[in-house]
């Protein structure tokens, strides 16, 4: 099995890498391959709905969201990881997001989603309700944790001393191990839930 975690932050070794550290080593006691890609320092435009991604299958802007798109189509499970910008998360994490999800036409549904969230303070449950939206809109189940899953720290290193939010990594990863060789087992017995023709409906009239 496989899981493809996005550290959103610009710092390779701040809190954020702290936090997915801890999962990646959980993930690894449970014979699961990690990906882990830093994409929050990369120059990633946001989308401009210019509908191309519909004839071609892919991003008209053919950066790392195309190279990640394989990526997350092969892939169990996928982690996406900010820091907390104004009780938001990071414009950059955000745009790849918006731009991955949107321009691959493969079936997401049963890939278990995880976000994780860090914050000096405020801002980390706006932000952790912000990225689950993606799983949500895309049949993706949601790994849950202990707590939210949000650790805490300011300058770089501080968060390895939030021994909760530490242990909420933790717990998250094993949850989500858990939950991806359950649906695992499942598909191979009963298959996918059958998907119903989409009905687009407009509030204009």
């Amino acid at each position: 099995m496989k899981v493809l975690m996005l550290n959103g932050s610009p710092r390779k070794n701040g809190n954020t890498a702290a936090a997915l550290r801890q999962m990646e080593a959980v993930f690894a006691q449970e014979g699961i391959e990690v990906q882990t890609v830093q994409v929050g320092s990369k120059p990633v435009r946001g989308c401009i709905a210019c509908g191309s991604c519909a004839r071609t299958g892919k991003c008209a802007f053919d950066d790392i969201v195309n190279e990640l798109a394989p990526v997350f189509e092969q892939s169990d499970g996928l982690v996406v990881a900010s820091p907390v910008y104004y009780a938001s998360a990071n414009a950059t994490l955000v745009a790849l997001l918006d731009r991955l999800f949107y321009s691959t036409g493969f079936d997401k549904t049963m890939k278990v989603g995880a976000s994780v969230v860090t914050a000096r303070r405020g801002g980390a449950s706006a932000t952790f309700d912000e990225l689950n939206k993606y799983f949500t809109i895309s049949g993706m189940p949601i790994a849950s944790s202990q707590y939210w899953n949000s650790i805490h720290g300011g300058a770089p290193g501080e968060a390895e001393q939030d021994a909760e939010g530490l242990q909420t990594m933790r717990t998250l990863a094993r949850n989500m191990a858990f939950l991806m060789k359950s649906i695992a087992l499942g598909r191979e017995q009963y298959g996918l839930p059958e998907k119903e023709s989409p009905q687009w409906t407009n509030f204009i009239r």
